[in-house]
């Protein structure tokens, strides 16, 4: 009978808020002792990533801040960015990770649309980070805590804060003893559009979508246990489509690079042996374009996601022939980055590589965590045929779609109806 199978309300034994954050104590339980992090000649276990996230959130707690604080940061892919992604929604804190190629005015303006109350800030943006804050209303800028991040890779730079990353993280307690979220939709972090058709919307992740997104990656790609990740996709976009989290919960070796050229790339692969990475056709293109003395010498393939164009034939050609295994996905800062993808299938193998260039750069199929893409006559709600001509608007829905604007509800509910997500 019915009543039976609902007679049992869920409790902490058998329901648990689903948070990326889960996946840290599970790496550190397994594989305390792994590589975590390299950046440069700096070499990071999981225990001592560990210790230095739970430092930051203790740091952030001791600071007053906490859930619903917004911790804003701008950075490049250091240590310190990927630890962000973990310390500061540890704390309860949102996280707003911000593009930093943004011109100053923009700065300021998401600095204060997202009422932030601590600033962590790389010196080596400065140019652009100085005049951001100094343009704030008064008001706006007593509240905001600047902390600097001071790479010894840029040089000597004057600070901004009062205080830097390490000596702000020394005052945290390494066992701190942070909780997970109490409720998945808590807000996790904060991420901006680029603006195009006016200014910059806040698009709100919650915990679940975060964990669900790296869950559809790691079975999408697929990862295997243990991958060594090259972070060129930037952080700051979609929390860099939160590999963050899955490199996290897979116990990979994530490499970190400043400098997105062929010479780092290639270095960081040769060097590192990396199985994976993420980034825009022109990254391709760079890594293509570079003198063949350059290229490391693969006796295993490289798995690439690429995102942003279908990338040119001779491009996919030319990857495949330097041992990269290209797919690429489709997404939106709204769907915390990629959620759909072009799945190989066995039936290519024998067309002609002109051919399979042509499917590769289709990209329609949803990932596990997803549950619908389609493409929408907006005039009359229907959608249109699959028929690879039909055109018409985007339409997404799953758990890896945003909460919705942060303090626009017009935008939300403009974005976020009868049953889809419009792109």
């Amino acid at each position: 009978m019915k009543q039976h199978y609902e007679a049992f309300p869920h409790n902490d034994a058998n329901f648990v808020p689903l948070s990326p954050l889960s996946f840290i104590t599970r790496t550190v339980d397994l594989f305390p002792q792994r590589t975590s992090l390299i950046y440069g000649d700096k070499h990071y276990s999981w225990a001592e990533s560990y210790a230095r996230m739970r430092q930051l959130a203790s740091a952030l707690d001791r600071a007053g801040l906490g859930i619903g604080d917004t911790v804003s940061v701008i950075a490049a892919n250091t240590p310190e960015m990927f630890e962000a992604h973990f310390g500061v929604p540890m704390a309860g804190c949102v996280l707003n990770t911000i593009n930093t190629r943004l011109e100053s005015e923009t700065i300021a303006y998401i600095l204060e649309n997202s009422d932030c109350r601590l600033l962590i800030t790389d010196t080596a943006f400065a140019p652009n980070v100085g005049p951001a804050l100094a343009a704030l209303p008064d008001d706006v800028r007593a509240r905001i805590r600047v902390v600097d991040i001071r790479d010894p890779a840029m040089g000597d730079l004057p600070p901004l804060g009062d205080e830097d990353y390490e000596a702000f993280i020394a005052g945290g307690d390494p066992a701190y003893d942070w909780q997970m979220p109490a409720d998945e939709w808590q807000a996790l972090a904060l991420g901006y559009t680029s603006g195009t058709s006016g200014r910059p919307k806040g698009v709100v992740y919650h915990h679940r979508g975060a964990y669900l997104m790296s869950m559809g990656t790691a079975t999408g790609w697929p990862l295997p246990q243990h991958p060594t990740y090259l972070y060129v996709v930037p952080m700051f976009h979609c929390n860099g489509w939160c590999h963050v989290w899955t490199m996290t919960m897979m116990a990979a070796t994530t490499v970190l690079i400043r400098e997105i050229s062929a010479e780092a790339i290639f270095g960081a692969i040769g060097t590192h042996k990396v199985t994976h990475f993420g980034g825009a056709p022109i990254v391709l293109s760079l890594l293509v374009n570079a003198p063949v003395e350059m290229r490391p010498q693969l006796d295993y393939k490289v798995r690439v996601f690429t995102a942003g164009a279908p990338p040119p034939a001779a491009i996919l050609q030319k990857m495949t022939e330097m041992d990269f295994d290209v797919m690429q996905v489709y997404g939106l800062t709204e769907t915390y980055g990629h959620v759909t993808q072009c799945v190989w299938r066995e039936d290519w193998d024998d067309l002609s590589f002109d051919e399979q260039a042509y499917l590769q750069s289709w990209q329609g199929v949803s990932f596990p965590m997803h549950e619908g893409a389609a493409v929408m006559n907006t005039d009359t709600g229907e959608l249109v045929p699959r028929d690879g001509e039909t055109q018409g608007e985007i339409v997404l829905r799953g758990n890896a779609v945003m909460k919705g604007y942060y303090k626009d509800q017009a935008a939300t509910d403009a974005a976020l109806h009868d049953g889809w997500f419009f792109s």
